[in-house]
């Protein structure tokens, strides 16, 4: 069955430095799923996203994610798995002194592309793909945050991974920006890559319901979608 899911987490205790942050997750996601994983602000979401990011390393436990073991990953397997993984962050951690081109640029060259013409052609591709033709000689500060955001799931997309991990995407969007990117991330979605957001907006969540897990005194907890959002209301507030 494994190789139908996309990331596995068997009694999985997620620790932040010495701090036991989240204890004996157990989590499955398919592949071409679009899950959420909600919570307040500081329940171990970002923590849980680091660890299958092989950021935080995983000591307790088992998992993998796009078919590497999280438990024993060799420090040289880490980059293979990023390759398979697209990473998209509340702050946008764009270089700000660098174009949107640049900014692009960046990752194709430190991931291997040396050909110009392909490199091009992939920058253009991915900025249509996220509706921002026509802006890659701007600077991040020319842009609003919802078009940095843009950019941000540009960079994400470029290797074509196989998952995105998106960590609170819309945190520092208004609303009407929040529900334009979480479109964004549906659109993504139809193109059979999985996709993991953790966010604590439960208007988004309630928008557009998903498979969700909730994060939750140090627990993380599966809600089917027949229980309806009844606890993640209560839960986060």
């Amino acid at each position: 069955m494994e190789e139908y899911y996309s990331i596995t987490l068997t009694d999985a205790n997620i620790f932040q430095r010495e701090n036991l942050v989240l204890k004996q997750v157990n989590l499955q996601i398919l592949k071409g799923e679009f899950v959420y994983l909600v919570g307040k602000v500081g329940s171990g979401k970002s923590s849980l996203i680091k660890t299958l990011n092989a950021e935080i390393p995983l000591h307790q436990g088992t998992g993998k994610v796009a078919g590497f073991k999280l438990e024993n990953i060799k420090s040289k397997e880490v980059p293979l798995l990023r390759r398979k993984l697209g990473v998209v962050f509340q702050d946008f951690k764009l270089l700000t002194d660098r174009s949107v081109y640049n900014n692009l640029l960046f990752v194709l060259k430190a991931t291997g592309w040396t050909d110009q013409k392909a490199i091009d052609t992939r920058i253009d591709e991915i900025l249509a793909d996220v509706g921002m033709n026509n802006i890659k000689r701007k600077m991040p500060h020319q842009l609003s945050g919802g078009e940095q955001q843009r950019i941000v799931i540009a960079r994400a997309l470029l290797n074509n991974p196989e998952i995105i991990l998106a960590d609170e995407p819309t945190g520092n969007l208004d609303p009407d920006t929040s529900v334009e990117i979480l479109e964004l991330f549906k659109k993504i979605h139809a193109e059979n890559i999985t996709i993991l957001m953790a966010t604590h907006d439960k208007l988004l969540v309630d928008r557009f319901p998903a498979h969700t897990f909730i994060c939750n005194n140090g627990m993380v907890q599966e809600i089917k979608e027949s229980e309806g959002y009844l606890n993640f209301r209560e839960i986060i507030g």
